[in-house]
């Protein structure tokens, strides 16, 4: 791991980035490849569906659509204990996101206007969920459930198949846990493409979430403004804010959890305390070698595991809201008051009992979190992701006379005569 001294002025923003700093993979190549898929889907439909899905993933398939049967024998496969856990953990994500739902208002601002807001489910959303070789089922109830919470009528969940042509049974329990309407065996770039264009077999979807690799990532920036998206989702990071009164023992533990998401995922430990800093880089050394994933943990610790050194606490939290990590956990003294320092992080970890894995699985808030110092600007996924605002407007007569002139004026400023005569033909001819 690097260490950072902090110098007793304390590091900019672009220090920080500059410390921070990862690529996200996505070069030229990488788009080239991603826009001949798209425009072969656009163009082809199901047919260059099936070539890419063989190609890439291994089986022709003649359906994407997972069938009630293929989701009742993986609800059978999980077993019993594993879907009451997943109920439990469904239980609580529904129930933390109920807090956010928006009801439509409007009320009277002046005499004869009355303004609000109207806030309307979207209509069909695609949840993209990584599959294959691997297996997310908390992906899929975080990125479903939200949005069965918001009340979207149409769910379709987007996940490649294995060599076989099946999908993970966790993914598919999950599904069902969560409240998808449809599942498709549809991944990469040209699931991307067959959610956002649509093909003869799959209708096309207003917006798209959820993580996935490079060529995913690729994919849903290039369809953005056919269709929405969440966010464009980097490597994934966790920072430690600590003090003297940490366990290294937890702290490196929880360091390492992060590491084996990818070779990419970035660590951050802040302290002022040399000591404990010193005794969390011994133990995430020898917490490595006892790791099953430390081929993927190691290359991260090595080159994106940084430790910043720094005068106080004050300057450590400064420190940490610059870096604005995507899991942010507080193991100090005073945790809970910290806390209301804290501007920029996706999710904040409060107290040593807190790691961040009870935040992946099982506590509620959403795990789908802005990446790579994004959360600075943006917000965990949640249930108003998948909500539209319209405006309300309603004037009466007086209140439209009364300001009738004052609109004119605008539009005579503006060069904008119709606009002007659009009120004035009112004024004409009542």
């Amino acid at each position: 791991m690097e260490w950072i001294e902090v110098p007793e002025e304390g590091l900019t923003l672009r220090q920080v980035r500059a410390i921070t700093a990862r690529n996200q993979s996505e070069s030229e190549a990488i788009r080239q490849r991603v826009e001949h898929i798209l425009q072969a889907v656009q163009e082809r439909g199901d047919e260059a569906l099936k070539e890419f899905t063989a190609i890439f993933d291994g089986p022709f398939l003649d359906s994407f659509l997972v069938t009630e049967e293929e989701i009742d024998a993986a609800v059978a496969a999980v077993g019993s204990d594993f879907m009451a856990v997943l109920e439990e953990a469904a239980a609580n994500i529904r129930t933390y996101h109920e807090r956010q739902v928006e009801t439509t208002w409007m009320d009277t601002f002046r005499p004869g206007v009355r303004l609000g807001a109207k806030f309307t489910p979207i209509q069909r959303v695609g949840v993209y969920v990584p599959g294959g070789t691997a297996a997310y089922p908390s992906t899929v109830l975080m990125d479903i459930i939200p949005a069965h919470v918001a009340g979207v009528p149409s769910i379709a969940v987007f996940t490649p198949p294995k060599k076989d042509g099946s999908v993970n049974p966790y993914i598919l329990a999950a599904a069902r846990v969560a409240g998808a309407t449809e599942i498709y065996k549809a991944g990469g770039a040209q699931g991307v493409a067959a959610a956002a264009f649509g093909t003869e077999s799959i209708p096309p979807v207003f917006k798209i979430v959820g993580p996935g690799n490079a060529y995913v990532a690729m994919a849903k920036r290039l369809v953005f403004g056919t269709v929405g998206i969440d966010m464009i989702a980097g490597p994934s990071e966790v920072g430690v804010l600590a003090d003297d009164t940490a366990n290294p023992v937890w702290v490196a533990a929880d360091l390492l959890a992060q590491a084996e998401h990818d070779a990419r995922a970035a660590v951050f430990l802040v302290t002022p305390s040399r000591a404990l800093a010193e005794k969390v880089e011994a133990e995430v050394r020898r917490q490595l070698d006892e790791l099953p994933r430390r081929d993927i943990a190691a290359p991260s610790v090595e080159q994106y595991g940084k430790i910043f050194v720094t005068k106080d606490m004050n300057q450590a939290v400064e420190v940490m809201n610059l870096i604005a990590p995507e899991h942010l956990e507080l193991d100090t003294a005073d945790a809970e008051a910290l806390a209301g320092d804290i501007v920029n992080a996706g999710a904040i970890f409060i107290g040593p009992y807190t790691p961040e894995p009870i935040g992946d699985y099982f506590a509620g808030p959403n795990h789908t979190l802005p990446t790579m110092g994004t959360a600075a600007f943006s917000s965990p996924l949640g249930v108003y992701d998948f909500v539209k605002r319209s405006s309300l407007l309603q004037y009466d007569k007086e209140a439209f006379e009364a300001v009738a002139e004052k609109v004119m004026a605008f539009a005579n400023v503006e060069g904008l005569q119709a606009h002007g005569l659009a009120v004035k033909r009112r004024m004409d001819h009542e």
